[in-house]
């Protein structure tokens, strides 16, 4: 590869493992989801690189569900994760699951006993937890510690034929009770859980714990490159010194650890998403205000932005903190050239053009996206009653306020200028309507005699316009005074508005730009045949600065 790429710190690790045969030349990823709940943003940077790293060197990679803990997974997740995978533009080499290697980390644990490196130790989580220690002074070993193996391989044997309730037995690595990384200070391997396997059924009685699990699945498959987030770095010890020992394997995986993502205004905690869903405060996983890859796709985002979000974040060695307007800046590049426009109106107000024959309807024609000719024109009605945007009128103007009040002219988009010469109220002195006046020489916006106008505002027809409801998300989460992370209480605000007729036979996932409003997406579970249900999925302008 030509030394002039820059290459991130996983493709040098590889690059010089390349040079050194060290695989033969391989490179062999794997996505290794517990299925637990539905992946969200930061699973998709961990998708994009082990699918784009194994793609990128010619290698493969598998999708591996770590299933070792069946009391929290659930096949609804696994058809998520999928979907997930796929819509992210990733397909796998070969779909597997942790669970059908209980043999193979069953006779590793053996081997482990039979080594004098493990044993069945009688205590229960509290004791051991309290025993660990802490980081400045070593722990206490347990008075299991020494049996014999021939004791613990029976003991262990008890314990995989049910002899044991839950948490009566553990099988502990034997390792240093003394070590600085609380880690290696003889972990738990095995434990106890009497409860069906959606896939083993009820073979087995004891589940190996994931550090344990987690470099044998490896191993077995072949994987050269095990990446997986910072949170680990601490356990690649445990992870050598599971391969190392228990010695079945002559050319171990080699684990490399990348920065999560984190992002602002976000919480990506499945516990914390699990609690949202469980107590109703979201209408689901798919809810489009939640950070799941499920959500955003709901919410309208496009593979091609997330995929170029991760590319553009790159992989750091250390944690930081990416602000989410990089993301949604990422959507709306994306979006901006592929959409057509369409008119929206949001709180109405009704204009009667006095002037205009009350009989007449014309077409309006108006370009689809005015930066992409190529997506042509499309025709809209106009009549004497139009309803007009509430933000595109003041009955007092402030200061630089060029849109419509009353004596000022504006240019309609694409049809005439009209003038404001009357507001009538209603007896609570709100408005009802505005009499206007129209230049019939002015067809087109654009007036014979020169004259100029500062604004210009959009319409849709008061006969054929169609009422759609409109869902202009915020986050889900906001800061507080004290700078927490706090439950936004308007984060779904939603109002009735006013549509162009061909928003009527909108499908479900149909992307849109609302004028001057942003970009909008059909939702793909509420959009019906009678009700057009449209989500926010960002807005026109970005804080984000590239490069910044």
């Amino acid at each position: 590869m030509s030394e002039n790429i820059s290459r991130n710190f996983i493709e040098e690790i590889i690059d010089r493992d390349n040079e050194e045969g060290t695989y033969g030349g391989k490179v062999y990823t794997r996505f290794p989801p517990e299925p637990n709940g539905y992946l969200h943003i930061g699973h998709a940077k961990s998708i994009c690189l082990n699918f784009g790293i194994a793609k990128e060197y010619g290698g493969m990679t598998n999708l591996r569900y770590d299933d070792t803990n069946p009391v929290k997974e659930d096949l609804e997740y696994v058809d998520s994760i999928e979907e997930d995978v796929r819509w992210l533009g990733f397909e796998w080499d070969k779909r597997l699951w942790a669970s059908d290697y209980f043999d193979t980390m069953y006779k590793a644990a053996v081997e482990l006993i039979n080594k004098g490196l493990a044993y069945v130790d009688d205590q229960n989580a509290d004791q051991i937890r309290e025993s660990r220690g802490t980081l400045t002074e070593p722990g206490v070993e347990s008075h299991c510690r020494n049996q014999s193996p021939e004791e613990n391989l029976a003991l262990f044997e008890q314990m995989r034929d049910g002899s044991f309730a839950d948490g009566e037995r553990t099988l502990r690595a034997k390792i240093d009770m003394a070590s600085p990384n609380m880690n290696m200070r003889d972990p738990v391997i095995y434990r106890i859980a009497h409860t069906t396997h959606h896939n083993t059924g009820d073979k087995w009685c004891i589940y190996p714990m994931y550090d344990f699990a987690h470099p044998i699945e490896d191993a077995i498959e072949g994987v050269t490159h095990s990446i997986c987030t910072l949170e680990f770095e601490d356990h690649r010890p445990l992870y050598n010194w599971v391969l190392e020992n228990v010695g079945f394997w002559p050319n171990p995986p080699k684990q490399i650890e990348f920065a999560r993502l984190n992002l602002t205004n976000t919480v990506m905690s499945k516990r914390l998403l699990k609690k949202l869903v469980d107590e109703g405060t979201v209408e689901g996983w798919d809810d489009p205000r939640m950070p799941t890859i499920a959500g955003i796709r709901r919410r309208g985002y496009t593979p091609e932005a997330v995929r170029d979000f991760c590319e553009q974040i790159g992989i750091a060695k250390s944690n930081s903190t990416i602000d989410v307007a990089m993301l949604e800046h990422c959507v709306r590049n994306d979006l901006q050239d592929k959409l057509e426009s369409r008119h929206v109106i949001e709180d109405p107000i009704k204009v009667i053009i006095t002037n205009y024959p009350e009989d007449k309807t014309e077409m309006i024609e108006i370009e689809n996206n005015r930066n992409v000719p190529e997506l042509g024109t499309r025709q809209i009605p106009f009549s004497r009653e139009i309803w007009i945007d509430g933000a595109d009128f003041m009955e007092v103007p402030v200061k630089k306020y060029f849109r419509l009040f009353p004596g000022n002219e504006v240019r309609v988009k694409g049809a005439y200028f009209i003038k404001c010469n009357e507001v009538i109220k209603n007896e609570d002195g709100s408005i009802k309507e505005l009499h206007c006046t129209y230049d019939p020489a002015s067809k087109g916006g654009n007036s014979p005699d020169g004259r100029k106008v500062k604004g210009t505002i959009h319409f849709v027809d008061a006969k054929t316009a169609v009422k759609i409801l409109v869902r202009n998300y915020d986050y889900l989460y906001i800061d507080d005074e004290e700078g927490n992370k706090v439950l936004n209480p308007d984060s779904a605000p939603e109002k009735w508005c006013y549509a162009e007729p061909s928003l009527g036979e909108a499908k479900p996932g149909e992307r849109f730009q609302f004028f001057r409003h942003g970009y909008y997406v059909a939702d793909s579970k509420l959009t019906t045949e009678d009700q057009k249900v449209f989500n926010k999925i960002v807005g026109l302008k970005s804080s984000f600065k590239p490069g910044k």
